[in-house]
Order: structure tokens, then C-alpha cells, then sequence
């Protein structure tokens, strides 16, 4: 599992590899993202609604008065692609690991490790070219079509 942090403000990522994705590897990356955010900045985090990011274990580290500046937004179903790193994935995907072939895990890891440094020596933000009206709306409609799929399938 690839884990990933992208700081909006500079197009910086943070990101470690792992096993799993359970609440454990999950709490493992949120500190060391707490280690590379500088102490009075916030930290806001968009993530998907999986469980493993919504254990007691986490909530008992985020309430801990120290994780005051965490904030966790979750993004409604189906809409990941308002996560801006899911763009910082892709390129990720197109531009090094749909040309690489690997042997082992341990050479893929290698291959991300070395991308994501070469990102970092030269990091770009990912700009919004939509409004927040155009994004909301796009949103409003992709619930709908959803809700509707699911009616007509009866599931």
C-alpha cells in the first residue's frame, strides 16, 4: 500500500509503503506527516470513507490535545477524485509504473521511493481549474446518477 501526502501549497509529498492499510498503518503515516508539518501549522487531511481510517484508535490519537490541529475531511462516495493527490497518483502511475517492470515488491517500492524524490526536487502544486460552484455541482449530479443506478438495479 502506497500511502501519500501532498502539501497543496508547494505540490511537496510525504509517502511511505506498507503491507497493509490497516487503522495501525494509517496512524504510523498520520505521524509522520505530524513529523514533516511544521508544529503551528494545521494539518487537513482528505481521505476516502474507508474504515480503517475511522478506528478508535485513531480518534483516540487525534483527540489527544497535542493533534488539535489535525482535521480529517472524507470524501463523499465515489468522489476521490476531489483528493488532490489522486492526481499526484496518476502521474505517478503513467509517468513511472505503467512503463516499469518489476521483480519483486522490493523493486517497486525502490521505483516509487526514487520518483517521489525526484517529484520533491522539483515539486509542482496541482492547481483547481473549476470553481467551487462548478466542483459542488458536479458532485450533485454524480450522487444523483449513482442513487439512480442503484434504484433501478434494486441494490
Amino acid at each position: 500500500d502506497l500511502f501519500a501526502a501532498l502539501n497543496v501549497a508547494t505540490g511537496e509529498v510525504i509517502h511511505d509503503t506498507r503491507k497493509r492499510h490497516t487503522a495501525r498503518d494509517v496512524l504510523a503515516f498520520f505521524k509522520l506527516i505530524d513529523l514533516h508539518v511544521p508544529g503551528d501549522l494545521d494539518v487537513h487531511v482528505v481521505l476516502d470513507n474507508l474504515s480503517a481510517h475511522k478506528t478508535p484508535e485513531i480518534n483516540k490519537w487525534l483527540a489527544h490535545p497535542k493533534q488539535a490541529r489535525w482535521h480529517l475531511h472524507f470524501t463523499p462516495t465515489s468522489s476521490s477524485w476531489l483528493n488532490l493527490i489522486e492526481g499526484w497518483f496518476k502521474l505517478l502511475t503513467q509517468r513511472r509504473l505503467r512503463r516499469g517492470v518489476f521483480n519483486s515488491v522490493d523493486m517497486l517500492v525502490d521505483a516509487i521511493d526514487l520518483w517521489v524524490e525526484r517529484w520533491n526536487d522539483d515539486p509542482k502544486p496541482f492547481i483547481w481549474h473549476k470553481t467551487a460552484q462548478e466542483i459542488i455541482t458536479k458532485v450533485k449530479r454524480g450522487r444523483a446518477a449513482l442513487t439512480e443506478a442503484k434504484s433501478a438495479t434494486h441494490h
